[in-house]
């Protein structure tokens, strides 16, 4: 008998049961979103340099670039922080979309009605990641590659970026795409933040009401480039 008992162990590991289990995947998409949520704020206030005027934002895009300069070379710690966004960006996408599907395979149709409050607040969800999404591909093929940037110049990002708002279309998909932030980060961020342990009910207030000033602020932090571009303010 004790030789049958030996072998290999078939046991699950810890990382595996817990990435298999629900509150698993949203401990991954709360900790994914808020190291996300810490890159937008950081990105709304360096876009807000562009009110500066060029040698500020262009300075600023510089600097970027040699960030950790000279123990690290240039660009690379903008290409650890690319990294670590993206692997935050697919592992939130694949939870999303995995507790999505657990979330639909239980819910018996006859009760959906009954779940209308919770259906829309993750029909917006889902929709809104859809969204930015897409726009973070747009946006990397606009403002990093030039691609859908006709008026691209590679090291002058105040002027690509005076190029983007200068046309219809480039407001357009931004504006939409930052609303959809707006709304993604009010509901994400009091979603975290009960994944991750609200405590006592005054908590709770404090962070239901900091995710809606937080949502608020960088929708209008990133909303203000381009209307300042449309108005004239920034040229």
């Amino acid at each position: 008998m004790a030789l049958a008992t030996r072998g290999t162990d078939q046991r699950p590991s810890m990382t595996r049961t817990l990435w298999g289990s629900t509150i698993g995947k949203k401990t991954v998409m709360a900790v994914s979103g808020l190291i996300m949520l810490g890159y937008l704020v950081a990105h709304m206030l360096g876009n807000l340099k562009i009110f500066f005027g060029p040698p500020e934002f262009n300075g600023y895009a510089h600097w970027l670039r040699t960030i950790g300069e000279p123990i690290l070379h240039y660009e690379w710690a903008l290409w650890i922080i690319r990294v670590v966004l993206v692997v935050a960006v697919v592992l939130h996408a694949v939870c999303a979309y995995q507790l999505s599907r657990r979330d639909l395979a239980a819910r018996p149709s006859k009760y959906v009605h009954k779940r209308a409050r919770a259906g829309y607040a993750t029909r917006t969800m889902r929709w809104g990641g859809i969204i930015l999404a897409l726009f973070i591909v747009w946006h990397i093929l606009d403002l990093t590659t030039g691609t859908v940037n006709p008026g691209f110049q590679s090291g002058r990002p105040y002027q690509n970026v005076v190029e983007t708002f200068s046309t219809w279309y480039g407001n357009t998909i931004y504006i939409v795409a930052m609303l959809a932030l707006g709304l993604h980060v009010q509901h994400g961020f009091w979603s975290a933040a009960q994944t991750l342990g609200v405590g006592s009910a005054t908590r709770e207030r404090v962070l239901k009401t900091a995710g809606n000033l937080l949502a608020l602020v960088l929708t209008a932090g990133f909303i203000a480039v381009p209307v300042a571009v449309m108005t004239g303010v920034v040229s």
